[in-house]
């Protein structure tokens, strides 16, 4: 399955620098191309190829490249990053505009750093508080000082609506979102109501209480599930899509400049 979010112009030479970014999960990959802060073009597939690569290079001329990954890269890719490109790949030892205060950023998620990265180049000298509503719902803080402290981790949506059918022996796997009431009526509407108000009650609190430590704290949310929550939480709230990618230009922008 290969999803193109953006088409780019193949004949088009741009004048200012670009950057590849490329975020590998469990399942999808993201691949993006920014010139300066700006994402310029955006895939989004479970099978990433030498050959999408090598188009999008002579498409788009990036000098630089990151990548994020939660897997192993294949060595095919691997060899042609390291040969085409001025290549980073992020780790708890890559050089990051911000300080991490995590007591173990051996263990911490990429995509959690690149995030509140993301979001302090958004919103400079501020507090954030940064959602990530994907398979699990994560919660990080980074301070006005640009200091990552840490966060909470909890199922998402689609986790809580597994957990229940493969931890009972009679409730059905429930997948869609399209309930609004409170009162389920049937066995499926409970668990929907469950897991829907659960989870937003669950996000409405954990905001509360950072906004009553921090008053005036930024809150952004991105992931999968951010539209669903965006149109449901009480504070105003910023919904940013790609943070993860904004983040990790962020940080390779870093690098290139520190060399």
């Amino acid at each position: 399955m290969t999803e193109n979010i953006l088409h780019p112009d193949s004949q088009k030479v741009f004048d200012a620098k670009t950057n590849l970014v490329v975020d590998f999960g469990n399942t999808l990959t993201k691949v993006a191309v920014y010139q300066s802060n700006e994402l310029i073009y955006l895939e989004k597939t479970s099978l990433l190829t030498t050959n999408l690569l090598e188009q999008l290079r002579q498409a788009f001329f990036p000098d630089f490249a990151i990548i994020s990954t939660v897997i192993e890269i294949p060595a095919d890719l691997r060899q042609y990053l390291d040969t085409t490109f001025k290549f980073y790949e992020l780790t708890h030892q890559t050089p990051v505009p911000v300080k991490n205060l995590y007591k173990t950023p051996e263990t911490l998620g990429k995509d959690r750093l690149a995030a509140v990265i993301g979001a302090s180049a958004l919103f400079p000298g501020e507090d954030c508080l940064v959602i990530d509503a994907g398979t699990c719902i994560t919660f990080d803080f980074i301070d006005r000082d640009a200091q990552y402290h840490g966060g909470s981790i909890s199922p998402g949506i689609s986790l809580r609506f597994k957990a229940l059918h493969n931890f009972t022996s009679r409730l059905p796997l429930v997948s869609h979102r399209n309930f609004e009431g409170l009162i389920g009526c049937t066995t499926e509407e409970s668990i929907l109501s469950g897991v829907l108000n659960g989870t937003t009650a669950e996000l409405n609190c954990v905001i509360n209480n950072y906004c009553n430590i921090y008053p005036g704290i930024k809150v952004v949310i991105t992931g999968g599930d951010m539209n669903y929550f965006d149109k449901k939480l009480k504070s105003n709230i910023f919904a940013v899509p790609n943070l993860v990618l904004m983040g990790l230009n962020v940080i390779l922008d870093f690098n290139v400049k520190e060399k």
